[in-house]
């Protein structure tokens, strides 16, 4: 059995997280990422989108049918084994561990668990075949039938990757390739076995068996919504805390960022989005612009800003924002954008535009970037950290359960996916929560985990407040004082800066919170004449 190392003492707990179905490399950045540390142990489980992949071994010859006909993208990755087929119906598991076994014993270990799972359903005949890593049924009999490939990596004690337990996908798919290079071998699943058992019901028994084998610390289980829930909260009408009552302050310093906004034609999140902290930000002369058009291609449950059909990108609007940054002399801008689906990059090339123009009209100005998942997609996410911003930005905006009725477009394995390629390319990376939608301490506590782990140095949480009847309701208000506690909680994790209370926003005190990643930035330095 694989034994998780001692952390400061203690064994660290074993945080298992069911995440839906994931595209590979989503999966793959974010396994890496959490491959990366030494002070946690993750089990993640999902289903892929339709995908070859061929291990360190690989060789073309096991392919049936020439790469171009397969009808699913063919990846190399950096784990062992040949060529396989992972897609809808086959549940993945990557064991993410700190391990003093061997690759070996850690493959058997893998393998025993999936063996336990299957038997607990009622499968019979299960076992190994010698020199054909995996889990097999009738094993020992003239007939054996892959059901379980195995493909792991292992190094400096440390494993990633894990196993494909096809429960009831299409197995036509494998019909394209030879599976895991072994001809004249079967492939079945536990539904053309005989099993009945659905995708819920399996997850729950692999997270049963991997609590009795890798969980000895105790296991956090999040899982992302089987099914989209119907949130129920207050009306729209409660009255608000004292604590979230804003004073309207339309002074000259809010007037003067006004009339910047209007005659450069720009638009700042502040108002799109309606932000309570618009007065003080504003009265201070900062703002956070936002780019690539007024109109988003997506309908967040929690957020006011226009959903109707996007206009093009106005190639002159780096320009204008680079002006607005440098009559309103900002040391720090901070630049967002609606979601831009329609785009083939997702919006990228307009973030990474809008950096250079700011860098050429104001080289002293920090510029930090709130920006959308792009989809995932690598080259566009490399064309916004290619132009380096000081701080990039992407918010997860709530726990696991609720993304999918709060965000349905979006995807909780992307987000943290998006921020761990972040942090790989050397970014100073910076996410936040909205809470108030159902979630519990617990869910944020997981949360914040999760996004400490891949790689954030800086977390805001702050208080949903509903636009309208037609968005999601209020759950609860959560109050100052809890607020602290996550905080606190935030920095004993290990975050760089915590900006935690009801009113934050993801640019609230933006400036300062970058100033606390030591090292990141010499704001003091930072003027734009």
């Amino acid at each position: 059995m694989t034994r998780l190392r001692p952390l400061g003492g203690t064994a660290a707990p074993l945080r298992a997280r069911w995440l839906g179905r994931v595209r590979f490399g989503d999966a793959h950045a974010l396994q890496r990422a959490l491959f990366r540390g030494t002070t946690n142990s993750y089990l993640l489980l999902l289903e892929h989108h339709p995908v070859y992949t061929v291990g360190l071994r690989g060789a073309g010859d096991n392919l049936r049918v020439p790469a171009a006909d397969l009808g699913a993208e063919l990846i190399a990755t950096d784990r062992g084994g040949e060529v396989t087929w992972h897609g809808p119906g086959q549940l993945v598991g990557y064991p993410i561990l700190s391990t003093t076994d061997s690759p070996k014993e850690h493959v058997r270990s893998v393998e025993q668990l999936v063996i336990d799972v299957c038997a607990g359903l009622g499968l019979p005949g299960l076992g190994r075949v010698e020199g054909s890593p995996g889990v097999w049924v009738d094993a020992e009999g003239p007939a054996p039938r892959k059901i379980c490939a195995i493909g792991v990596r292992r190094s400096r004690g440390r494993t990633m990757h894990g196993f494909a337990l096809n429960v009831d996908p299409d197995l036509s798919w494998f019909d394209r390739i030879i599976p895991c290079g072994i001809a004249g071998k079967g492939v079945t699943s536990l539904a053309a076995e005989g099993i009945g058992a659905g995708m819920r019901e399996v997850v729950d028994a692999v997270m049963e068996a991997a609590s009795e084998r890798w969980g000895e610390a105790g296991v956090e289980r999040v899982d992302v919504s089987w099914e989209r829930e119907d949130p129920v909260g207050m009306p729209v009408a409660t009255r608000k805390p004292e604590w979230l009552r804003v004073k309207v302050d339309l002074g000259p310093a809010y007037r003067d960022v006004k009339r910047t906004m209007r005659s450069l034609k720009l638009v700042t999140v502040c108002e799109e989005a309606g932000c309570p902290n618009i007065y003080e930000c504003w009265r201070d002369g900062t703002a956070t612009f936002m780019i690539n058009g007024e109109q988003c291609t997506r309908a967040c449950g929690f957020c006011q800003v226009d959903t109707s059909k996007p206009m093009p990108v106005d190639p002159a609007e780096p320009e204008r924002l680079a002006e607005a940054v440098a009559d309103m002399g900002l040391a720090y801008a901070v630049i967002t954008a609606v979601a831009r689906d329609d785009l083939p990059d997702g919006g990228a090339a307009g973030f990474a535009e809008a950096i250079r123009a700011v860098r050429a009209r104001c080289p002293g100005t920090a510029v930090e970037v709130l920006i959308p998942d792009c989809k995932g997609r690598p080259e566009a996410l490399a064309t916004i950290f290619d132009a380096r911003p000081d701080v990039l930005n992407h918010n997860l905006e709530t726990v696991a359960r609720l993304q999918r009725h709060v965000r349905p477009s979006a995807s909780y394995a992307r987000s943290l996916s998006v921020l761990a390629r972040a942090a790989a390319a050397g970014l100073v990376t910076k996410s936040g929560l909205i809470l108030g939608l159902g979630e519990t301490e617990g869910e944020v506590l997981a949360a914040m985990a999760d996004l400490q782990r891949v790689g954030v140095s800086i977390l805001t949480l702050g208080q949903y407040l509903r636009p309208s009847a037609g968005h999601l309701p209020v759950d609860r208000w959560w109050t100052p004082a809890e607020f602290d506690r996550l905080a606190e909680a935030g920095r004993s994790l290990g975050f760089a800066h915590v900006e935690a209370s009801p009113l934050t926003r993801s640019s609230y005190h933006a400036r300062q919170a970058a100033s606390a990643v030591a090292g990141a930035l010499d704001l003091a330095a930072l003027t734009c004449p």
